[in-house]
C-alpha cells in the first residue's frame, strides 16, 4: 500500500484559511486577516510569494527559489517529525474531526463519541494498570513448545500485534475479480533491514537505542533479565534482516507474485506451520501468493532454530509497542521516546486529543467519514475536480499518441486503459457497517483490541465474495491520493482538495500545477514501471511489446541515475530504484497537467499576474505543494524506507521539462540545468 504510491497493490501520494497561510511562511497575525469571498486562500493568485527566495536562481535550486524563505522561517511543530503542506491540511482535518467527535461524545448512543471519549480517559487507563493486557501476555507465556507457535502468531496477528509474517486478503493480481490471500516478509522492529546491517554510525546508534528500548519495556513490565532478553531479540531480528529482500526488490510486481499451494509453501519453508497460521487468522485457504519466497524460506528456518523463549519475548515486546497508547503512561512515554524521538527526531508526543482523533478515525473510519463529508465537502468542489480529472485524462490521451517509443498496437491498449479508469473523488459511494464492533466506555484497551479483531474478520470475510469495488483505501479526512492497479482506479479524498492543492478561487495555473499534477501523477502510476504491468482490467500481465518495455527501461534508467546522485544527508542518497515509480509519476503527471492547463486556456494567452507568466505560476504551484522541512532523523528514515523522494528533489523534476526552461530561462552551468539531450523524456 502506498501513499503518492502504488505497486503490487496500491500507490499513494504523501491547507486552509489561517493555517494554510502560516504554512506558507506568512506571520500568523497577517494570516488571520479576513479574506475577500472572491480571493484565493493563499496569496494574490493561490501561491505564497512571500515564501520565495528570489536571490536564488531557479536554475540553481528551484525548490529554494520557490520556497527558500518559507523553509528558513518555518519552525517544525514540536510534535511532528517534519512539516509540509500535507501536515498543515492534516491539522485542519484533525481539528474539524475533533469538533465532530466532541459533539458525538455528548451522545451516549454514539459509537464514535464513546470510542473517542474513552481513548481520552487516561485516568481510567492508569487505574487499570496492566490488567487489560495480562490475559494476552499470559497466553504468550503459556507457550511451552514451538508446536503451538504458529497458532499463537495467528492470534497475535488478529489482535493487531506485528508478527514475523504479514498476511492479508486482497485482489488476486492475475485474477483481479477474485480475492486471494498473500503472505510476505515481516518481523522487524526497526523500519528497514539497513538499520540492522549498516555500519553507518547513526544507524549503529539507532539500533543500540532500539536494544535499550526493548530492555526498558521489559523492565517497566517487571520482567527479569531485561538486557539479555533484549539482546536476544535484536540478534534474532538481525538474522531476519539478512534474509529480507530489499525494498527495491520488493516493489517488483512480477517477482513478488508467486502463487502456490499452502502445502508447497510448507515444503519450501518447513520451519513454520503455515496451514495452522492461515486457519488461525480466519483464512484457511489452499493456495496463497508469496511475496518474497527466498526470504520466507530463510525466516522459517530461523524460527525453527531460535529458542521458543526468544520467539515469545518478541511477541511480548510487539504487544507492548502495539498497545502502549492504551496502557499506563510509562509504557506510552517509553514507546514514543524510541519510535517518535529516536527514529523520527520528534521532541514531543502529540496531544492526547490528536491521537484520539486518529484512533477513532482509523478504528471506526466510515462512521466518522459520513459526518465529515456532510459538513466539509461541498458538491461544487467535487464537480470542479471532476472536470480537472477529465481534462488531465484528455491531455494524457494526446501524450500517448505522441510517444515515439511506444508501438501503435500498445497505444491502442493504453487508450483503452485510460478509458477504463474509475476516478474516485471526495468519498466512497458506500459505507462499511460497524454494528458488530463493540465499543465500551472505560475500556480503551478492549476497544482497540476488538477493533483490530473486527478489521481482521472483516477482511477475511471477503474471501469468496465479489471484489468490493466501492471500498477505498483512504478515508475522506486523509490528505493523500492513491492509485489502485487492480481496480484501475484513482482516488482523491476530500481533505486533499483544498489549498494549496486546489482552490476554486485561485489562478487556474496554480490549480493545474497543484492538484492537476497530482491527478496526473496518480493517473500515470498506472503506466509507471510497475503499474504498466496491469492491463485495462487490472490484471498483472504483459500487454506492452518487448520493444516497448526495453525502450521504457532505457528512459527510466536515466531517471534512476538522476535521483541516485542526490544526497540530501551526508552518506545518504535518494534511492533512485526505490523512488522510481513516484519520480516517473511526477514527471508524467506534471507533463500531462501542463498540457491540460494550456488546453483550458482555449487558445488564449494566460494573463501575467504579479509579474509572473502563466507557465511560471504553473511550476510555482507544483513547487508549493512539495514544501517540506525535516528533522534529520526523519529525513534519514525516509531516505531508507520511503518510495517518495524528499520534497526538494520532487520539485527538481522540472529540470527534465522543456517548458520549464522556456518559463524561467535558467543559464548553462547552473546546478539543475541539463542539456536537451540529457533531460529524461518518458511521457
Amino acid at each position: 500500500m502506498r501513499p503518492l504510491r502504488m505497486i503490487a497493490a496500491v500507490s499513494t501520494l504523501a491547507l486552509s484559511g489561517a493555517l494554510a497561510s502560516v504554512a506558507m511562511g506568512q506571520p500568523q497575525a497577517a494570516a488571520s486577516a479576513p479574506k475577500s469571498a472572491d480571493r484565493p486562500e493563499i496569496g494574490s493568485y493561490g501561491f505564497d510569494a512571500a515564501g520565495m527566495q528570489p536571490d536564488v536562481a531557479p536554475g540553481d535550486d528551484f525548490f529554494a527559489f520557490a520556497s527558500g524563505t518559507w523553509l528558513k522561517n518555518t519552525a517544525i511543530p514540536a510534535d511532528k517529525p517534519s512539516y509540509s503542506a500535507f501536515d498543515v491540511l492534516q491539522d485542519v482535518s484533525q481539528l474539524r474531526t475533533r469538533g465532530l467527535l466532541e459533539t458525538a461524545a455528548k451522545d451516549p448512543k454514539s459509537k464514535i463519541g464513546r470510542g473517542y471519549a474513552t481513548y481520552l480517559d487516561t485516568k481510567t487507563i492508569e487505574a487499570k494498570g496492566l490488567a487489560p493486557i495480562m490475559p494476552w501476555l499470559a497466553q504468550i507465556k503459556a507457550l511451552k513448545t514451538k508446536a503451538g507457535y504458529a497458532a499463537l502468531v495467528a492470534q497475535a496477528d488478529r489482535n493487531g500485534v506485528s508478527v514475523p509474517f504479514g498476511s492479508g486478503v486482497g485482489a488476486d493480481q492475475k485474477q483481479p475479480d477474485v480475492y486471494t490471500v498473500s503472505v510476505r516478509q515481516g518481523g522487524l522492529g526497526l523500519p528497514d533491514r539497513d538499520y540492522y546491517l549498516s555500519t553507518d554510525a547513526k544507524l549503529v546508534e539507532t539500533r543500540t537505542a532500539y536494544q535499550t528500548h526493548i530492555a526498558k519495556m521489559f523492565t517497566l513490565a517487571g520482567e527479569p533479565r531485561a538486557a539479555a532478553r533484549a539482546k536476544a531479540i535484536v540478534d534474532f531480528e538481525t538474522e531476519i534482516a539478512r534474509a529480507h529482500w530489499t525494498r527495491i526488490e520488493s516493489r517488483d510486481a512480477d517477482k513478488t507474485y508467486n502463487k502456490m499451494r499452502v502445502a508447497d509453501l510448507q515444503s519450501m519453508a518447513p520451519g513454520f506451520d503455515f496451514a495452522t497460521y492461515f486457519a488461525g487468522v480466519g483464512t484457511p485457504v489452499e493456495s496463497v501468493v508469496v511475496g518474497q519466497p527466498t526470504a520466507i524460506t530463510k525466516m522459517a528456518a530461523l524460527i525453527a532454530a531460535t529458542p521458543v523463549e526468544v520467539l515469545k519475548d518478541q511477541l511480548i515486546i510487539r504487544s507492548f509497542d502495539s498497545f502502549s497508547d492504551v496502557l499506563p503512561r510509562r509504557f506510552d512515554a517509553a514507546n514514543f521516546a524510541f519510535s517518535g524521538t529516536v527514529l523520527r527526531g520528534t521532541p514531543e508526543q502529540q496531544a492526547r486529543w490528536k491521537r484520539a482523533v486518529s484512533w477513532t478515525s482509523g478504528a471506526i473510519t466510515d462512521d466518522v467519514s459520513k459526518i465529515y463529508v456532510a459538513r466539509y465537502f461541498p458538491p461544487a468542489t467535487k464537480a470542479a475536480v471532476d472536470l480537472l480529472v477529465k481534462n488531465v485524462i484528455a491531455a494524457m490521451n494526446v501524450r500517448l499518441d505522441n510517444l515515439e517509443w511506444m508501438s501503435p498496437e500498445t497505444k491502442v491498449k493504453a487508450h483503452a486503459k485510460l478509458a477504463a479508469f474509475t476516478p474516485r473523488i471526495g468519498y466512497p459511494d458506500k459505507w462499511r457497517d460497524y454494528s458488530a464492533l463493540m465499543i465500551r466506555s472505560g475500556d480503551a484497551f478492549g476497544n482497540k483490541l476488538r477493533s483490530n479483531r473486527w478489521q481482521q474478520n472483516y477482511n477475511a470475510a471477503k474471501l469468496g465474495k465479489p471484489i468490493y469495488r466501492w471500498e477505498w483505501g483512504l478515508a475522506p479526512m486523509t490528505v493523500n491520493a492513491q492509485a489502485n492497479p487492480t481496480l484501475v482506479a484513482i482516488t482523491f479524498p476530500a481533505a486533499i482538495l483544498q489549498p494549496p492543492f486546489f482552490d476554486p478561487k485561485a489562478d487556474p495555473a496554480v490549480n493545474y500545477g497543484g492538484i492537476g499534477a497530482v491527478i496526473g501523477h496518480e493517473m500515470s502510476h498506472h503506466f509507471d514501471d510497475q503499474g504498466s504491468k496491469y492491463d485495462l482490467t487490472g490484471k498483472l500481465t504483459q500487454w506492452w511489446t518487448d520493444a516497448d518495455i526495453a525502450a521504457f527501461k532505457a528512459r527510466t534508467a536515466k531517471l534512476v541515475a538522476q535521483y541516485d546522485a542526490y544526497e540530501p544527508l551526508p552518506g545518504f542518497h535518494v534511492k533512485g530504484g526505490l523512488t522510481l515509480g513516484e519520480n516517473t509519476a511526477d514527471l508524467a503527471g506534471l507533463s500531462a497537467a501542463y498540457d491540460a492547463y494550456h488546453a483550458s486556456l482555449g487558445g488564449k494567452d494566460a494573463p501575467v499576474i504579479d509579474g509572473m507568466t502563466g507557465d511560471q505560476r504553473f511550476y510555482l504551484g507544483w513547487a508549493q505543494v512539495w514544501r517540506r522541512k525535516h528533522r534529520e532523523a526523519d529525513l534519514r528514515n525516509r531516505l531508507l524506507t520511503d518510495p517518495h523522494a524528499p520534497g526538494e528533489q520532487r520539485a527538481w523534476i522540472v529540470r527534465n521539462l522543456d517548458p520549464w526552461y522556456a518559463a524561467f530561462a535558467p543559464k548553462d552551468g547552473q546546478k539543475l540545468v541539463l542539456k536537451p539531450e540529457s533531460r529524461v523524456r518518458i511521457w
